[in-house]
């Protein structure tokens, strides 16, 4: 018998959310990992708001909300609130029951860019490895360390010469407006002897965003600057690739699964990345007596990062150079070495993970205290998505 197809124009439904998610749907454990995460933050919360004034946003449905962001890939919180107002899942996520309204996009980034700080980022990705579930996937030994480009919201045509640079040695292009004419020139128009009313000068399309021609220009980070992102820097990592305008982004690995233990933004250049390494690992393992091993590629392979290493406790698993090496048969020789130069590769599918569901090939941020503060979000929001398959085995 054929259905029919009619509204039924209910006056009263009632709906439970919570018997609207499947039972074995993924984020019901990573629900109840953040839950007990936000539980244990609870008083680093009441530290960060007053006891007076109108109540805000929840510090716990700020965090969840930008989770849900970034495990789904929502573009902005202008869509994230849209999904809201029809995604059962994602209230049932966050919190909010099925009559609550949903923010405003801009109260939600105000709210959210007040809570979320690196310090914050940082604290809710120790809460979540604290967890008495977590914990026993960790490794408190064997680590690996790596870096990757976050490329910046801020174009080639913003990198600009600094004012107390050089003017660069280059002649006017067809599109540069004319000089003025000097007052005392001879070809000076004569003063009106009435006031006329200048029309306003029309924006158009060629001098909002002019044609411009880099080829022949020496630009570099001592003499040029973005106008966009001031913090942004051209780099490049490997020798073919261009140089971009970018940040860098570091990661602490524990070797047994795999998961992000620390996360740091900094500003790209050559010794970015052994600098963060040895501030990573001296936040994670601060003072410890205990020998620990750190896995990382050629980029390491430094006598300084060795000698640091070394009296940090810390046995370098470091990728040799064909030339110049610190690392010699000493560390080679061990079984170990070669253990964590195979692991220390798993460290390059969190970067992937993030590039490509975290949205963090190209961020929308500028400067490196929020950007810290997204990149360590994304690597914690990388465990969560990981943590359903890790303990189910």
């Amino acid at each position: 018998m054929r259905g029919t197809d009619e509204t039924s124009g209910s006056l009263f439904s009632y709906v439970d959310l919570e018997d609207r998610i499947p039972a074995k749907h993924p984020l019901r454990k990573i629900r109840q990992v953040v839950n007990d995460a936000l539980f244990s933050l609870d008083p680093e919360f009441d530290r960060l708001y007053s006891v007076d004034g109108r109540p805000s946003i929840a510090p716990e449905r700020l965090i969840r909300a930008s989770l849900i962001q970034i495990l789904f890939s929502v573009r902005s919180e202008r869509q994230l609130m849209e999904q809201m107002e029809y995604n059962l899942l994602f209230r049932w996520f966050v919190g909010l029951g099925i009559d609550d309204p949903v923010w405003v996009p801009t109260v939600f980034t105000k709210n959210r860019d007040r809570l979320l700080t690196t310090e914050m980022s940082r604290k809710f990705m120790t809460a979540i490895l604290a967890h008495s579930e977590v914990k026993p996937l960790l490794s408190d030994e064997h680590f690996s360390v790596d870096g990757t480009l976050i490329k910046a919201w801020a174009s080639m045509k913003s990198f600009q010469p600094k004012a107390d640079a050089a003017p660069p040695d280059r002649a006017d292009g067809p599109d540069d407006p004319p000089p003025p004419p000097s007052p005392s020139s001879s070809t000076a128009a004569p003063e009106p002897s009435h006031t006329e009313i200048e029309p306003m000068p029309r924006k158009t399309s060629r001098n909002r965003n002019a044609e411009a021609d880099f080829r022949g220009q020496k630009r570099s980070n001592a003499t040029h600057a973005s106008v966009t992102d001031p913090q942004a820097r051209l780099y490049k990592k490997s020798p073919g690739a261009g140089a971009i305008l970018c940040f860098m982004g570091h990661t602490l690995m524990e070797n047994r699964n795999g998961l992000i233990v620390q996360a740091e933004v900094t500003q790209a250049d050559g010794h970015a990345e052994r600098k963060a390494a040895l501030e990573m690992v001296n936040r994670h393992s601060p003072g410890s007596t205990r020998r620990l091993t750190l896995g990382a590629d050629k980029g390491y392979d430094s006598a300084d990062f060795i000698s640091d290493l070394r009296q940090m406790c810390v046995t370098p698993h470091v990728a040799r150079k064909s030339r110049h090496s610190a690392i010699d048969g000493r560390t080679t020789r061990h079984s170990g070495y070669a253990v964590s130069q195979k692991r220390r590769k798993k460290i390059e599918e969190p970067f992937g993970w993030a590039k490509t569901v975290g949205s963090m090939a190209q961020t929308m941020l500028r400067g490196t205290e929020r950007l810290g503060a997204q990149f360590t979000m994304t690597m914690a929001a990388c465990n969560l998505a990981r943590l359903p398959k890790l303990l189910a085995t």
